[in-house]
């Protein structure tokens, strides 16, 4: 029995500390500092035109003739703030929280070094999951978050290798580094005293890997598949509680929380991308996208809460979670010799229900309009500008809860959305 209380509040501290921590791009973040942030990722597998393929999908590396390096920017602009409804309920008050999002930047490079015309190596550095939302600690619903940073970067070494005229296969070994820290507010309830807090911070390493295979039937047409498997991060800290008054302290301190360990284990999942280029003539080509995403995997979280070494208490928790399905059309046309215009737009379902959302994951369906120019100033170096607008939708919720307590929450967000600015550099030598 005093296991199972332990792990019910270690599931109420992670479905805290998890808030926020993909957003930015729908869980996963396609825009990877490439030229595909132009297409809002359509043909994601397939275009395998530049350096960033290596990660995409590695089979298309053999598509380069020359060694090639690619390195972009792209902040990540978001705007999140929540508007709450007439439900809302807390004792201690408090305001909507304001813009909780920012500017998230981020820097990534890929390098595909050719050994021969069948067989190239690569590596890239980006992140492809993560996000930072920060609510403040006057807002409503800081007894269920109130900031959340989850922050990944990938180092992807790959390979591949050209069977045929028509079919090519890749492979990439993936390490991901994962950075986590979370701060939740805590109702002094009968104390009396202004509002205490709760602190978790960790880091680790996790690895994976990808394979993909590209088949190009004819010089027009090419189709390509990349699968992600998952990464397996595992966080484990002592939380830290502060101005906690004296009945709260004395309650932790009876259930002996105060100075327990804390271990959250969950999966980055694996996914698959499927795209197709077709070439219509020497200036315009359509480029598309279907993918899938295991979030029903993500949602169950092995939770652990360290109190006593040789029996510690642990549990599952389902979050309810469900797959997400990516849709993505675009295309690619030759306004003139050095310069090539992109257009695209991509849907993502949403890994929640309306009915299991709350606020530490406000997560809906992913609408992405994108437009970018590219310009080859030789034929060793070409420049690119990219713009992306990424509908992260209204996130409805409803939550209940004591008003003395946690209160009730209920609202949208709105507005909710990502402005994503790309500026890309490929050299080939």
């Amino acid at each position: 029995m005093k296991s199972l209380l332990f792990c019910t509040f270690a599931l109420g501290i992670f479905l805290k500390f998890v808030s926020g921590m993909a957003w930015a791009g729908g869980l996963i973040v396609y825009e990877n500092d490439s030229p595909t942030t132009g297409t809002a990722s359509a043909g994601w597998a397939a275009l395998a035109d530049d350096a960033s393929t290596s990660f995409t999908n590695p089979a298309g590396m053999t598509r380069l003739d020359r060694s090639q390096l690619l390195v972009g920017a792209q902040p990540m602009i978001i705007t999140s703030e929540f508007n709450s409804g007439p439900y809302t309920r807390l004792a201690g008050g408090g305001g909507e929280g304001g813009n909780a999002g920012g500017v998230l930047p981020s820097l990534g490079g890929y390098y595909v070094h050719s050994l021969s015309d069948c067989f190239k190596l690569g590596i890239g550095s980006l992140s492809y999951f993560g996000a930072a939302i920060d609510y403040g600690d006057t807002w409503v619903g800081r007894y269920r978050v109130e900031k959340s940073t989850f922050l990944t970067a990938a180092l992807s070494p790959s390979a591949a290798y050209r069977v045929n005229d028509w079919f090519s296969v890749g492979a990439m070994f993936n390490v991901v580094y994962g950075y986590l820290s979370n701060d939740v507010g805590i109702n002094n309830l009968q104390d009396s005293l202004s509002d205490g807090k709760l602190q978790y911070k960790d880091e680790d390493f996790g690895f994976g890997g990808g394979v993909g295979v590209l088949f190009e039937p004819t010089r027009s047409t090419r189709l390509g598949v990349t699968y992600y498997s998952p990464v397996d991060l595992t966080f484990t800290d002592t939380p830290s509680f502060e101005n906690t008054g004296p009945i709260l302290t004395r309650l932790l301190t009876q259930r002996s929380l105060i100075g327990s360990e804390l271990e959250l284990d969950f999966t980055i999942p694996q996914w698959i991308m499927m795209s197709l280029y077709q070439q219509v003539n020497d200036k315009l080509a359509f480029v598309a996208n279907f993918g899938w995403q295991d979030w029903s995997e993500f949602g169950d979280v092995d939770i652990s809460l360290t109190v006593d070494p040789v029996n510690p208490g642990s549990l599952t928790a389902n979050l309810k979670m469900q797959d997400t399905y990516h849709f993505a059309l675009g295309g690619q046309y030759r306004i003139a010799q050095p310069w090539l215009l992109s257009l695209g737009f991509a849907y993502d379902t949403s890994p929640l229900s309306d009915a299991n959302r709350s606020a530490s994951l406000p997560l809906d369906r992913n609408i992405r309009y994108a437009a970018g120019i590219q310009y080859d100033w030789n034929k060793n170096l070409t420049l690119g500008l990219a713009y992306e607008y990424i509908d992260l939708g209204s996130a409805n919720l409803a939550q209940l809860g004591l008003p003395a307590v946690r209160g009730t929450l209920q609202g949208d967000y709105d507005p909710n959305n990502i402005n994503v600015v790309n500026l890309n550099l490929v050299y080939r030598f």
